[in-house]
């Protein structure tokens, strides 16, 4: 493949003083979709797996999915919430809200253990990774029909070598929530955990939990702190696809109550953990996350399964104050001050045909309308996104159009193919294909977007973007750059197509942030988030698809992207003051695995003109001081 002039002409960079246009936070956004892994072993600091006890029980023991049974003598019963087979329903813990209307099957059980003498009977778990000289806090909820003194072990995997042992003592017939604090003073990959019982009798468990002690509302602190760095200014949340199995009344009940959700989407959307949700994150702490990075809460309802007065009471519990019914609740709850969520988006991907409800243009217009107009009746202040396959012709004039007064935002999602890097000589190709997406499709769509919607009242929310599969294969390189220059191409856009919010898809363990069991770290795709977040707030002097170029505070910021897969790109500027950053982000491969190294440059400056090589597939982060 010939190399394409246009990644290799010089850029000179000319800025237009009298622009008065900032960069806006809100392009700046990301997801936090419950889906695969970017909430279970992801953001959420829960340890242990299947800890509610979802599905159906192993073969002949029957301990749940992930557990083993530990005793001789021991018996053990499957609880379910739909007393079809005998089964005592009061012995279940978890629910739903009463507000609950999906029809999802094998959410809420527990398990019955029956100690026939007196021996050593319980569950267990292996392979638990524990840090050394960490404390973690271990939580359970246990019914006891007698006295029943239990013991929580945290060992090796062999049992070999005990970490900490900690007792319990459980003697009502009716469900405790009980915790002790377990101290490692090793650092094991592979730890075990059990609780075991020696009594005569039974006990039913309905929720086991195990996280570091100092987890941030059941989050990882570390995961938390990198959507900081990344400068995440605006947050989707529940989904994407998972808004349309959350029922945001369950997040009312203590978290270990609350029912897993099974996932309508089979295994896509919960993969990896039984295809089911554990339920570990409701909308305090969504909006205390929210808080603690600095981002805008952007929610999603729920209007196939959530009535029109269910979605305006998420509304007031949020906004609310003393004078409303939700809003009393919330404060009941501890939470005083109204979270004054702004932005709410009227469901997710609608017309694609996979979401549950109705996906014809008029059909969702008119539904639209009847939960917005309910929304905005309990907060007026709402900024409403309505939803859609766009861009689309016949949903722009009967879906977004008519809901122009309600619904200002409209919402766009484009994900591009992701090369697959198999054979040598298809290397180059592969790359440009993946990269000039940015322009020849996403671009292009905001584009066609633009024109279909008209009214210049409608604006567009790029609430889902980024290279397909980004959950499921190894990042590169190849993704920085296509980060670099989707954040670039919304820069510029912003303006002329009427791009108000843009969400990357999805920044836990789908692109941007990666966590390991001790540790997470920036992927390539993160660290252009930290990157480009420096231009945010900052008045636009210059705009194009390789350079962007902000004033903000007496601060000249530049990012420069050279896309080119093999070749330097030159590009031209005058001295703007005094440098203070000049930082390269390089790399000599885009392949899978590979990673930016960060290094320092020295500019050369020949009188007050500053000319940059800027080598292949890299990034340059510029600042000068007036």
């Amino acid at each position: 493949m010939v190399e394409n002039k246009m990644y290799c002409e010089t850029v000179k960079i000319v800025p237009d003083f009298t622009r008065n246009d900032t960069v806006s936070p809100l392009l700046f956004g990301n997801n936090l979709e419950h889906t695969r892994s970017c909430v279970n072993m992801g953001i959420s600091a829960q340890m242990l797996r299947n800890r509610k006890f979802v599905g159906k029980p192993a073969c002949y023991d029957g301990t749940p999915e992930g557990w083993f049974l530990i005793g001789n003598d021991v018996n053990i019963l499957f609880n379910e919430n739909e007393d079809t087979i005998g089964n005592r329903v009061n012995e279940v813990y978890t629910r739903h809200a009463n507000a609950y209307h999906m029809k999802r099957r094998h959410e809420c059980n527990a398990v019955t253990i029956t100690n026939y003498h007196k021996g050593v009977a319980g569950i267990g778990q292996k392979n638990i990774p524990v840090q050394k000289d960490t404390e973690y806090e271990f939580r359970i909820v246990v019914k006891a029909w007698q006295m029943t003194r239990m013991w929580i072990v945290l060992s090796d995997r062999d049992g070999n070598v005990c970490y900490d042992k900690k007792e319990i003592v459980f003697d009502k017939k009716e469900y405790e929530t009980k915790t002790v604090f377990l101290h490692t003073a090793e650092m094991d990959e592979n730890a075990k955990l059990s609780i075991t019982f020696c009594e005569e009798g039974t006990i039913s468990i309905g929720a086991v939990s195990l996280m570091p002690r100092n987890n941030f509302r059941g989050m990882r602190p570390d995961v938390v702190n990198l959507l900081r760095e990344m400068g995440v200014k605006l947050l989707r949340w529940p989904g994407g696809n998972f808004a349309g199995e959350y029922n945001w009344k369950d997040g009312l009940l203590p978290v270990d109550m609350r029912a897993p959700l099974e996932s309508y989407m089979g295994l896509e959307t919960q993969p990896h953990s039984l295809g089911y949700d554990f339920n570990e994150i409701n909308t305090d702490d969504f909006v205390a996350l929210c808080k603690e990075i600095g981002a805008e809460p952007f929610i999603t309802i729920n209007p196939t399964w959530n009535t029109e007065e269910e979605c305006a009471q998420w509304v007031e519990y949020c906004n609310g104050d003393a004078n409303t019914e939700y809003g009393r609740i919330r404060i009941e709850r501890g939470y005083k001050d109204p979270y004054n969520v702004k932005y709410w988006s009227l469901g997710n991907e609608f017309g694609y045909g996979h979401m549950e409800g109705d996906n014809t243009a008029a059909g969702y217009g008119k539904k639209g309308r009847s939960y917005g107009t309910k929304m905005l009746e309990a907060s007026p202040d709402l900024i409403l996104c309505s939803s859609g396959p766009y861009p689309n012709k016949e949903w722009a004039e009967q879906s977004a159009r008519q809901l122009v007064d309600i619904a200002p935002m409209v919402s766009l999602h484009s994900y591009v193919a992701q090369p697959f890097f198999m054979e040598k000589e298809q290397y180059k190709e592969e790359y440009y294909e993946c990269i000039d997406k940015v322009d020849t499709q996403c671009r292009k769509l905001v584009h066609q977007m633009r024109e279909e919607l008209g009214d210049d009242k409608l604006r567009i929310s790029f609430d889902e973007w980024n290279v397909w599969y980004g959950w499921y294969r190894a990042k590169s390189v190849n993704d920085g750059i296509f980060t670099a220059s989707m954040l670039h191409m919304l820069i510029e856009e912003a303006g002329p197509s009427g791009i108000d919010m843009a969400c990357h898809f999805e920044a836990v363990n789908e692109g941007a942030i990666r966590v390991e069991w001790d540790h997470s770290f920036l992927t390539p795709s993160g660290k252009m988030f930290s990157v480009m977040k420096n231009h945010i707030g900052g008045k636009i002097r210059f705009t194009s698809k390789d350079a962007i170029m902000t004033e903000k505070d007496e601060i000249y910021t530049i990012t420069l992207v050279n896309r080119s897969y093999s070749d330097d790109k030159e590009f031209v500027l005058m001295k703007y003051g005094d440098p203070v950053t000049a930082l390269l982000f390089s790399s000599e491969e885009v392949l899978p695995h590979s990673d930016f190294e960060m290094n320092n440059v020295e500019l050369n400056v020949v009188n007050d003109t500053i000319s940059i090589q800027l080598p292949k597939h890299s990034v340059m982060l510029l600042q000068f001081k007036k």
